[in-house]
């Protein structure tokens, strides 16, 4: 389901869930200076990003956003409710994406993530330090895997 950033309860919620989603990547990859973690509501809604969400009994259970390069879909934040983890909602939101060749960064400490994007047939192509001790991986696929 696309979110609707200009309803404010739907911002407010989003908001909320990625301060808590990059919380916990912060926590893994020993670095809170991740950009989103930071983003206030009024920046998260000014975004060109195209935001999906996946709600559950109890509100907003994940989201990814993404924006489209030509072709690929550059695909900029996923994040997952704490309450929700590993019940599959990251797989069902990078399932929900558009078809063709998909990029993807996470921290190079952030294992759960690696993880998740390994096994839904992602290959890394590169690392990049952003901050001193603090690397990014950046990964792709051809086209997304379905099952």
């Amino acid at each position: 389901m696309i979110l609707d950033l200009s309803d404010d309860a739907v911002l407010h919620e989003l908001w909320t869930v990625q301060r808590l989603a990059y919380a916990v990547e912060a926590e893994i990859i020993g670095f809170d200076g991740i950009p989103a973690l930071h983003e206030t509501p009024e920046e998260l809604k000014a975004s060109s990003e195209t935001f999906l969400g996946l709600y559950d009994e109890e509100g907003l259970a994940g989201a990814v956003s993404y924006e489209l390069e030509g072709s690929t879909v550059d695909i900029c934040r996923l994040v997952v409710h704490p309450r929700a983890h590993r019940r599959g909602i990251a797989t069902k939101l990078l399932d929900a994406l558009p078809d063709g060749p998909q990029t993807v960064s996470t921290g190079s400490r952030n294992e759960p993530a690696l993880r998740l994007y390994r096994g839904r047939g992602f290959v890394e192509t590169g690392e990049r330090e952003v901050a001193p001790g603090v690397s990014i991986t950046d990964l792709a696929r051809d086209s997304p895997r379905r099952d």
